[in-house]
């Protein structure tokens, strides 16, 4: 029997490969001899490197500028090929990350991306002519202003001044100057993974729909949409692309100015993650998928990496079991994108009353993922759903 296991992160809890083998570990209680692999995924935010690494990518540090102006280690990926063709993968959220703030509206305005774009100069350095950018888990709203700077792009006010790093400065902006932007951005092929189709700004847009989670009150969130205009404006005024499509509202506003002054593409995270770790070609004659994340909802149905896989794996004829921290959509919907059969940690997570423990759920994820996992399998094999080779150990794995 072969089982692809291949889950999404469960944030704040554990990392996606750790969630592939606690499940790993609840499918061996039941079919010791089962034929396993483990895939970290990703849709293209946090969790990318770690799939670049699992697919060979090898692990890179580079001191750059943190979202507000602190050092940090942050990490990426490279890869040479056999031809000796180089690729890169790096994150928004290890150089700016919404980990290295306390949320305030005061650090969502001031938080800025330069540290990416210091990453994307490493890549640049150390000769990769593919570089994936995975957008997610950002502290900032700056339109990527940050960034393109740290590679050349001055963004002037009305006095003919460098504006200075973060969301707030956006409205000051009256003029680009793209002359001085790194000319090897011309020749890579720079892609943006993202998981959500929000534009730039708008009601829908990067500060509106994302400002409040990274500590933005009602008047930060007005002040970074009207400079997302602003710097949208001054982005077309100096020769620009257009920067109104879909998803270039991720990460902040990211995308904005490498659509306007490059060729870069914004991309389907899950898809080239897929890509990158084989994921595709792993499916045929594979017996069964197990996929989950930490909370799966409506806007994990819009195409988020385990939904994505499941749909995938049920073009393929395989059956799709779910496991996830909390699941708020109904069976029905799940079926509907090729989920056979689900379970959820909060059904073994209880407190003192008895209530579900969302508490206890993550801070235990790894031991109820293992036996959420075993005992969905075993209730997969009761269902007659899928007829499953021989029955292996089934008693519950130790205790907490």
């Amino acid at each position: 029997m072969r089982i692809l296991i291949a889950p999404d992160k469960f944030k704040g809890s554990l990392t996606a490969g750790q969630a592939a083998a606690a499940m790993a570990e609840g499918v061996l209680r039941v079919f010791p001899n089962a034929a396993i692999s483990e895939l970290p995924l990703a849709d293209g935010g946090e969790g990318t490197l770690e799939a670049a690494y699992s697919a060979g990518y090898e692990e890179k540090v580079a001191l750059v500028s943190g979202p507000t102006g602190e050092s940090v280690a942050a990490r990426w990926a490279l890869r040479s090929d056999a031809v000796g063709t180089v690729s890169a993968v790096i994150e928004t959220a290890e150089a700016s990350g919404l980990r290295y703030v306390r949320k305030s509206p005061h650090s969502a305005l001031r938080a800025h991306s330069f540290g990416c774009g210091q990453l994307i100069h490493a890549a640049l350095d150390a000769g990769a002519s593919e570089i994936i950018v995975g957008l997610g888990g950002s502290a900032m709203t700056d339109g990527g202003l940050g960034a393109m700077m740290a590679l050349g792009l001055r963004a002037l006010d009305t006095d003919g001044n460098d504006v200075t790093l973060g969301g707030e400065a956006l409205g000051a902006v009256a003029a680009v100057d793209a002359s001085k932007v790194d000319p090897r951005l011309s020749r890579v092929r720079l892609r943006l993974a993202v998981d959500v189709r929000n534009p730039l700004h708008g009601p829908n847009g990067a500060a509106h729909i994302f400002g409040p989670q990274k500590g933005a009150d009602r008047a930060a969130v007005e002040l970074l949409d009207a400079g997302l205009r602003q710097w949208a404006a001054a982005l077309t005024e100096a020769g620009g692309g257009s920067t109104d499509v879909p998803g270039a509202g991720a990460a902040g506003g990211f995308p904005a100015p490498f659509l306007a002054f490059t060729n870069a593409t914004l991309e389907s995270g899950y898809e080239l993650v897929a890509a990158m770790t084989g994921l595709n070609t792993r499916l045929p004659g594979t017996d069964l998928v197990i996929t989950g994340e930490g909370s799966l909802d409506l806007q994990s149905l819009e195409g988020k990496a385990p939904i994505a896989l499941a749909q995938a794996a049920a073009e393929c004829g395989i059956p799709v079991a779910v496991v996830a921290g909390r699941i708020s959509v109904t069976t029905g919907q799940l079926a509907h994108h090729g989920v056979t059969m689900s379970a959820q940690l909060l059904d073994l997570a209880s407190d003192t009353h008895g209530k579900p423990d969302p508490a206890d759920a993550m801070a235990n994820a790894n031991w109820y993922l293992e036996v959420a996992t075993q005992r969905l399998l075993t209730k997969l094999d009761a269902s007659g759903l899928w007829p499953l080779p021989q029955r292996g150990r089934e008693g519950l794995p130790a205790g907490r």
